[in-house]
């Protein structure tokens, strides 16, 4: 009888034990994450845009908040890491002309199409260049699909659709991502791309392409200065498509015919006439990192990522605001890592793993910083035992859900799922999953080298207001405010949602850096492999 009274007492004792370990800690607060919104959102940083005076205020205050509160810099004495880029300003002509057929169509930059280059020439030309429409643009060996099956594209044109053709049902694969399809066609050796755009299946309509792709743009310096990409790469809209198959004798729903096994590219006997002259400016611009030291385990590392930069002065909106500002996208997320930050730092038992704090460049001109991270590593890539994310926290307030980017991809769900669990929350993946979310920021170029990688936000369901309420919220702020200059801080903005997410992903990473295991990929990621070889299995 003694012996059953001991096992009831150890059961409670462990059952206790496990529900203080499972409750989740709330160090971060709202207020502190919208006080450094307000100053990375302010109009005295410029939209923060690299290569710009925005630059070193940016990144001077960010390494300042992680001096402040004792973190060590996290590359070799430094708190940056420098990442060569080249800025590469494009103005293309006013006018691209497709000839061939009855009479010249004349198509509108900015309003028909946008087009830029990579390649580091005083000016790049497309002159009389056949076009050819292509379906998805896809080479894919595992879905047995080769929309360049049989084609000769050099010195061609290649017209192309956004997403893909379903691979995954409604879930976008990398291989409907815009940057694949570029890569794509300057693998097959096309002198230009052009993209149809459609508002669903790129999942942002076409103001986000018209004000975000002109400009400078940057990207990380190549040795052969970009020369293997394609001549030009754009977008055009979907009624600009439209004159074009009509005037090529195509009726046929276009998408439909592509969307078919065994497609076959379709010369459109048309040439397109356009011309982008280039400025070009070398530089460096830089990721901040600071490390906190693991007390038992130091030569393990998780890594914390968000992207401090925006988009810079552009294009005025209605109110004649042109500075886009980002408080979004992503001042929310530096704000976070900053707090989360401050409280690793304060919590009352230091985690055993090291922690890195790492704010880089460049994501919004192709996830740049992450990338030149990944493959120059400070910290080796195989004792990295994840990398948290945050993008674009909500400003809508507390949800009852959290949604994952890529949910199913890793065992980091599980770590989200027990915490959310812990405070009467739900997880859901993807609200649209055929956007490809999980290939369009930080996190990804860590899954790319095999690092179980996690993105997540609030969801849909407001606690204060419900579903329709938190569902409009962020329709609208991707119809209005996304790579807008409406995306400013203002004092009376919700945080608690942001707080939220960032508390939770605070205590996925206290636990993990308290842990000796590694968390790895589900069966079935693309990742899995990768991961496995990394680590020598």
């Amino acid at each position: 009888m003694k012996n059953n009274y001991l096992v009831l007492f150890l059961c409670a004792v462990l059952f206790s034990a496990c529900s203080r370990q499972e409750k989740l800690a709330t160090p971060i607060t709202s207020e502190e994450i919208k006080s450094h919104i307000a100053v990375l959102a302010n109009d005295s940083l410029m939209g923060r845009k690299p290569f710009t005076a925005a630059e070193p205020k940016t990144i001077n205050y960010i390494s300042d908040q992680f001096k402040k509160l004792g973190l060590e810099p996290g590359n070799n004495g430094s708190y940056f890491q420098e990442v060569p880029m080249v800025e590469i300003t494009g103005s293309p002509s006013p006018t691209m002309e497709i000839a061939g057929g009855k009479s010249p169509i004349i198509f509108n930059n900015l309003i028909d199409y946008v087009a830029s280059t990579r390649q580091e020439l005083d000016e790049v030309e497309l002159k009389n260049s056949p076009l050819v429409f292509a379906g998805y643009g896809i080479v894919a060996p595992e879905y047995h699909w080769k929309d360049y099956a049989g084609l000769d594209v050099k010195g061609k044109t290649v017209v192309v659709l956004v997403n893909d053709p379903g691979f995954k049902g409604d879930t976008m694969t990398y291989y409907g991502r815009w940057t694949y399809k570029y890569e794509e066609a300057a693998r097959q050796g096309a002198a230009g791309v052009i993209i149809v755009h459609e508002t669903k299946a790129a999942s942002y309509p076409w103001s986000v392409v018209s004000s975000s792709f002109p400009g400078a743009k940057l990207y990380l310096q190549q040795k052969d200065k970009h020369l293997g990409r394609c001549k030009v790469e754009g977008w055009i809209t979907g009624n600009a498509a439209k004159k074009l198959f009509t005037a090529a004798g195509f009726s046929d729903d276009m998408r439909a015919s592509a969307r078919k096994a065994g497609f076959k590219a379709i010369p459109l006997n048309l040439n397109i006439n356009l011309t982008v002259h280039n400025k070009l400016k070398y530089s460096t611009s830089h990721n901040v990192i600071a490390t906190l030291k693991g007390s038992n385990n130091p030569g393990e590392y998780i890594i914390y990522t968000a992207h401090w930069d925006h988009l810079g002065i552009g294009k005025p909106d209605a109110k004649g605001d042109s500075v886009y500002n980002g408080a979004v996208d992503n001042a929310d997320g530096v704000a976070a890592l900053i707090s989360m930050a401050k409280a690793f730092t304060e919590a009352k038992e230091k985690p055993g793993r090291s922690v890195i704090f790492l704010a880089v460049t460049g994501e919004e001109q192709g996830l740049l910083g992450s990338e030149y991270y990944a493959t120059h590593p400070v910290y080796p890539l195989n004792k990295t035992i994840a990398n948290l994310n945050m993008d674009a926290l909500g400003d809508y307030g507390e949800t009852k859900d959290f949604a994952i980017t890529g949910k199913g991809q890793n065992d980091l769900d599980d770590y989200v799922l027990k915490y959310a669990k812990a405070d009467d929350r739900i997880v859901v993946g993807d609200r649209n999953p055929g956007a490809g979310s999980y290939y369009r920021s930080d996190h990804f170029n860590f899954a790319k080298a095999g690092v179980p990688a996690l993105d997540m936000n609030n969801g849909d369901i407001s606690l204060a207001h419900g579903e329709a309420w938190g569902k409009a919220q962020q329709k609208d702020y991707t119809a209005h405010r996304y790579h807008q200059a409406s995306d400013n801080y203002t004092p009376d903005m919700d945080a608690s949602g942001m707080a939220e997410v960032a508390n939770l992903l605070f205590n996925v990473g206290y636990q993990l850096s308290n842990e000796t295991t590694y968390p790895g990929w589900k069966n079935g990621s693309e990742f899995k492999a990768i991961r496995e070889k990394s680590l020598g299995k």
